[in-house]
């Protein structure tokens, strides 16, 4: 998937639809890239993105003390949930951007501000 390096800012939900769609084409993968498919290859991704947190106990923000080799495997397994993710949605014809936003906002009725609400 070319077009995109790193160090190019933000990269949209759509471009990545996008190369998603062109990288399956490319391959003649798309009769295998149906909903269920997808989202069985994305489970088995969750659950290597799982296997690095797995021995580590709780792991404080910006991962101090990870090696950058660590970090950069959390940052490809991190990257195949997003993409199955994304092809799932594009192939679901759900606008993964917009559902999101949508859940934001049921999110915050649902779960309001309380006026006293203590940090943790």
């Amino acid at each position: 998937m070319s077009g995109v390096t790193e160090g190019e800012g933000s990269v949209s939900l759509d471009l990545l639809k996008k190369k998603m769609a062109d990288f399956a084409k490319e391959r003649n993968w798309e009769p295998f890239h149906t909903p269920r498919n997808l989202l069985l290859a994305m489970v088995g991704e969750v659950g290597e993105l799982s296997e690095i947190f797995q021995w580590k106990g709780e792991v404080p923000r910006g991962l101090p003390g990870w090696k950058n080799e660590e970090k950069e495997h959390l940052g490809e397994e991190l990257s195949d949930v997003l993409l199955y993710l994304v092809r799932l949605s594009d192939i679901c014809g759900i606008d993964l951007g917009k559902a999101a936003l949508r859940k934001v906002k049921l999110n915050a009725v649902k779960y309001p501000i309380l006026c006293n609400q203590k940090e943790f």
